[in-house]
């Protein structure tokens, strides 16, 4: 129940002996008096809710949040995304079209949840944005920093042409690489498997493409092909194309022939393909790598279970087909 008009959620920025009466500050007024002033012009305040961890967000980085925009006496969120078990990643300075926002973002760690409060120059300005806010409004977000990826190397570099990202050093390259990796690895994880192929593919050939100046960096850059080969094969696999997933499971085999997960997606590819004479080749040489591996083991006996069952309905057939030979001849 509202006191003085003040709705229950924002009851929390008056002291518990104090009752809000209309001749006092807003509550917005109130809770700004406890929060940091990041710029120092007391149009992006902040209050850390709980502390994250690591560095702070760089520029031009990719973020995943979770935020909730209120308008001052609004028990309701007039924007909010926390629906979204996995929200998409923005790209600060591009998808952030919330000044104050981004400039907020930028002074949070990984796993922070923080609330802030912008001015209307910070916010929606003058003019507002109709219907979800009115003109010059003050607004309270609430932002959870699920994690974020610095993508200012893969900017850089695909800025460039060709000829220019083959001078790149090697180092700068694994850097962009290995951002492609973990975009690819965060679109896995929410299941969007084409986008994530395509990150991995992409690093793929960003490597293919490296012209390596003696054998020993032509070993290296070969190595790094491997976390990639095993990720596009399980990708493949969840995208129902078993051959395809064979195809890099057996890329990965050439440069580690003992890799137990590459003979795992082999011996997985292969059962979907129906081929259970390769399917047990390839999951038997996993388990003996890894004997008590759960996930090896269990594919075996599917793998037994089926191919009972597959000789049982050949069995079956043949009977079948001589008895109707038989009864012809007669």
């Amino acid at each position: 129940m509202s006191k003085n008009g003040v709705p229950p959620r924002l009851q929390q920025f008056y002291p518990v002996d104090e009752r809000p009466s209309p001749d006092r500050q807003s509550p917005y007024q109130r809770l700004a008096r406890q929060m940091q002033d990041v710029l120092g012009d007391g149009g992006v305040l902040k209050e850390v809710i709980r502390e994250g961890e690591g560095p702070l967000v760089p520029e031009n980085a990719s973020v995943a949040v979770h935020y909730s925009g209120y308008l001052e006496y609004a028990d309701r969120p007039f924007d909010t995304n926390c629906y979204m078990k996995f929200p998409r990643l923005m790209k600060l300075g591009k998808d952030v079209t919330l000044w104050g926002l981004e400039v907020g973002l930028l002074t949070m760690k990984k796993g922070e949840f923080s609330r802030f409060l912008f001015l209307p120059r910070y916010a929606y300005g003058r003019l507002g944005c109709p219907p979800l806010t009115p003109p010059s409004a003050t607004v309270l977000f609430e932002v959870q920093l699920i994690d974020f990826l610095d993508s200012a190397e893969v900017d850089d570099f695909f800025s460039r042409t060709p000829d220019e990202q083959s001078e790149v050093p090697l180092p700068r390259l694994l850097k962009v690489v290995d951002t492609e990796r973990g975009f690819g690895n965060r679109l896995f994880n929410q299941r969007h498997y084409e986008d994530a192929k395509d990150r991995y593919k992409q690093a793929v050939t960003l490597l293919k493409n490296r012209e390596p100046v003696d054998e020993v960096q032509k070993r290296d850059i070969e190595a790094l092909k491997l976390p990639f080969f095993l990720n596009l094969s399980l990708t493949l696999l969840r995208l129902e194309q078993p051959a395809k997933a064979l195809a890099y499971g057996k890329k990965a085999l050439e440069i580690d022939a003992r890799n137990t997960k590459a003979l795992f997606r082999c011996g997985q590819a292969c059962f979907e393909l129906g081929d259970y004479e390769k399917a047990r080749h390839f999951l038997v040489m996993a388990q003996a790598e890894k004997p008590f591996d759960a996930d090896i083991n269990n594919q075996l006996k599917k793998l037994a279970s089926h191919y009972r069952h597959y000789t049982e309905k050949e069995k079956e057939m043949c009977t079948k087909m001589f008895a109707d030979f038989h009864a012809s001849e007669k």
